[in-house]
């Protein structure tokens, strides 16, 4: 069952319509309601194609957001093959705010981590709604280090509203664990792919994407701090979150044009939540053609190219 948006409303009404007919139709078969259904069908796809074509990065906030948006389990059901999860730190215990373990895409073997959010209130407690905590951060260094020990080419699948901002993970080194997971992204010596699937938030998401290729999905936002707690500092209120969102500049398409993104992935009309196959699939194509690209270069150039790419992102938002 599909889970509308504020702004989704007036394609909503539609859709209960179609609904109704379709509910008269099947106790009353002597009606004929085909061409109601079919101007009823086409006017509810060409409003959601409009509205999606033209949404404020507010509105792409909340489509991030979206309770039906698909996680890193789903991906991995739709694109992956072969996943074998390898858990725990080494140091203190196992986090399920962040997943990884070998997979297999298209035929190439990698090591895949990502963030996972959960899909019901008791997986996304379980998950802790994606917000990983220090030993997760460190068990996506330990597997960055396999895949470097291996030459296994590394994805991340970025899903985060920010690293979990509790005392017991600053007890544990949270700030520590985070620098040293960015630093592990950059010090690889295999191929590395991030993309950003729902939420980057802060240095939870920039902990597993300092990859020499970013990719983000069309409805994805990325961004060093949310937009409601950017307004309650600019403002000192939640309520600014909207104008906030449109300063920040955090969405994809502001995103390519700063550099600090270099690919858009295309999702369904009316988001990835309407179509999560579709999504996987052209998210698995884009993901493909960039190890493919990458896999032409050796070890020093593929540091190079993220010191290089990290650096130009530093001077274009100095100037």
């Amino acid at each position: 069952m599909i889970s509308y948006l504020e702004f989704e409303k007036p394609v909503a009404a539609i859709e209960a319509r179609i609904a109704e007919l379709r509910s008269a139709a099947g106790d009353d078969g002597d009606v004929d309601i085909s061409k109601e259904l079919a101007r009823l069908e086409k006017k509810s796809a060409d409003l959601l194609a409009s509205t999606y074509g033209a949404l404020s990065p507010w509105q792409k906030t909340q489509v991030a957001r979206h309770p039906l948006r698909p996680h890193f389990r789903d991906y991995v059901a739709h694109s992956f093959s072969d996943f074998m999860p390898l858990g725990g730190d080494r140091l203190y215990g196992e986090d399920e705010a962040i997943l990884g373990g070998l997979a297999t895409l298209d035929g190439r073997k990698i090591v895949l981590i990502g963030h996972e959010k959960g899909n019901d209130t008791e997986s996304r407690i379980r998950h802790n709604f994606g917000m990983g905590k220090p030993e997760g951060y460190r068990k996506a260094i330990r597997l960055m280090e396999l895949a470097d020990r291996f030459g296994l080419p590394v994805v991340t699948l970025v899903d985060t509203s920010g690293a979990f901002p509790g005392i017991e993970a600053e007890e544990r080194g949270q700030a520590e664990a985070i620098a040293r997971s960015t630093e592990a992204c950059l010090a690889l010596g295999v191929p590395m792919v991030a993309a950003i699937v729902g939420e980057g938030g802060s240095g939870g998401a920039v902990a597993l994407a300092s990859a020499e290729r970013v990719l983000m999905f069309e409805h994805a936002v990325y961004s060093v701090i949310s937009p409601e707690g950017c307004a309650s500092i600019l403002w000192r209120t939640g309520e600014k979150a909207p104008q906030a969102a449109e300063a920040m500049k955090m969405t994809a398409k502001d995103l390519v044009g700063l550099g600090v993104v270099d690919r858009i992935v295309p999702e369904p009309v009316g988001g990835a939540h309407r179509d999560p196959a579709a999504a996987s699939a052209a998210l698995a194509i884009a993901i493909g053609e960039e190890l493919d690209a990458l896999g032409k270069h050796d070890s020093a150039s593929l540091k190079r190219m993220r010191e290089e790419r990290f650096l130009a992102i530093g001077e274009d938002l100095a100037r």
